[in-house]
């Protein structure tokens, strides 16, 4: 079974530099989006084919935020947000049910320039992980996305000069902290050490190309879910967006 997550930073975009090709090479069994800045019905008409289910969420905002599970499988139950109205006006979740597990597609907000968000980014934080704990109570959860923080200074190529910015901050750490000692696996580190592993890369300078970048886009999953891994990784070479895709597979 596949896994793949991708910030496609406009679905509209990505699909016109190719991304659908992706998709349909890919063979995943659920593809998971952030950031399609797209209203449900467009992301639902992107022409994905015979017998793909997408569950889309869209921000009040047009042409902000947005996510989407397209996947060939039905799943028992379908939820949109955390269920909190503050939280639920960006589409930034999607949650589906299946037999054995959760799966819950984030695109975490972004604490922006000299951390003004951060205090609603702290909340929003709390709020996820513990709805995530609630799920986990019935039966074990995956989340993937971006997750808009890099966990260690392994996870960024410099570290040291972005320690107080967005995206590296102590308090976007800690948090992320609290995810793992909760008990959720983060899978990419149980198959990769060390640094030079990003998803995400800034237009300016030519980061992508010299690999100056950060990895915020994560699968996690409960420690039930350990012994189903297979693999996950990064796929720098797929181009259509300032992130790359991230995969996860089982056995």
């Amino acid at each position: 079974m596949k896994f793949i997550s991708w910030n496609v930073n406009g679905i509209r975009a990505a699909v016109k530099k190719g991304a659908m090709t992706f998709f349909e090479e890919s063979g995943a069994d659920f593809i998971c989006l952030q950031e399609t800045k797209a209203t449900c019905a467009i992301v639902e008409e992107m022409g994905w084919g015979v017998g793909l289910n997408v569950f889309a969420n869209e921000a009040d905002k047009k042409g902000y935020s947005g996510t989407a599970i397209i996947t060939p499988h039905e799943p028992i139950s379908v939820a949109y947000g955390l269920g909190i109205e503050e939280h639920d006006k960006e589409g930034r979740v999607v949650t589906l049910e299946f037999g054995d597990f959760f799966l819950t597609n984030v695109y975490t907000p972004n604490s922006q320039n000299e951390l003004k968000r951060l205090p609603y980014r702290q909340q929003w934080n709390a709020v996820f992980l513990a709805r995530m704990k609630e799920l986990e109570a019935t039966k074990p959860v995956v989340f993937c996305g971006d997750l808009n923080v890099a966990h260690t200074e392994d996870d960024l190529a410099n570290p040291k000069t972005n320690r107080k910015n967005a995206g590296f901050s102590d308090e976007e750490r800690a948090d992320f902290d609290a995810i793992v000692g909760s008990g959720f696996v983060d899978t990419f580190r149980e198959f990769f050490q060390g640094n030079g592993h990003y998803s995400w890369w800034s237009y300016r300078a030519g980061a992508r190309a010299r690999n100056v970048g950060w990895r915020i886009d994560y699968f996690i999953t409960s420690q039930a879910l350990r012994g189903r891994l297979k693999s996950a990784g990064i796929l720098p070479e797929v181009l259509g967006s300032d992130h790359c895709p991230v995969t996860m597979e089982w056995k």
